[in-house]
């Protein structure tokens, strides 16, 4: 399903225009990004976007704000990551969730979790990156990303929403 809905989704591409990915790994939860296409996306131009600490906490607090209402959910998510971090720190991030600490947590989840594990894999998956173009975020704002993209164009680049 999952590979006819992806299909589906880029036939209508065309084929002789740059398409921006998001730099996923292999697995997506529980789907798998198709060897050919994470092949190619692997082997890509690299543009590297950075974002102030800030910016990317309000980002990320908008695009996770389901589990502000469920924090056993949101426990249930931190709990995987018990074997990468052990208990004491996967308390704390609980402790944070309990007292509605959401900005704290997220800045602690970016730094201690994300940014390291992203680090190593970027490294690791995308030959590239080093060359990347680099892009400053200035806000979480849509239009700044809109801004951005008309930056990078060239008549010849189509997004893609996720």
């Amino acid at each position: 399903m999952f590979d006819s809905r992806l299909l589906a989704a880029l036939a209508p591409l065309d084929a002789g225009r740059t398409v921006y990915v998001e730099g996923e790994s292999k697995k997506i939860g529980q789907l798998q990004v198709p060897d050919a296409l994470i092949e190619c996306m692997r082997a890509a131009p690299c543009v590297l976007l950075q974002a102030s600490a800030a910016t990317r906490v309000a980002l990320l607090m908008d695009e996770y704000r389901h589990f502000f209402g469920d924090p056993a959910t949101l426990g249930t998510q931190l709990d995987c990551l018990v074997q990468l971090h052990g208990r004491a720190r996967v308390g704390e991030w609980k402790a944070l969730a309990a007292r509605g600490a959401w900005e704290v947590l997220v800045a602690r989840l970016l730094e201690e979790h994300y940014d390291p594990a992203y680090g190593r894999s970027a490294q690791r998956n995308f030959a590239q990156l080093p060359q990347a173009q680099v892009l400053q975020v200035p806000g979480p704002q849509p239009n700044e990303f809109a801004r951005l993209a008309i930056e990078l164009g060239d008549g010849k680049r189509q997004p893609v929403a996720a």
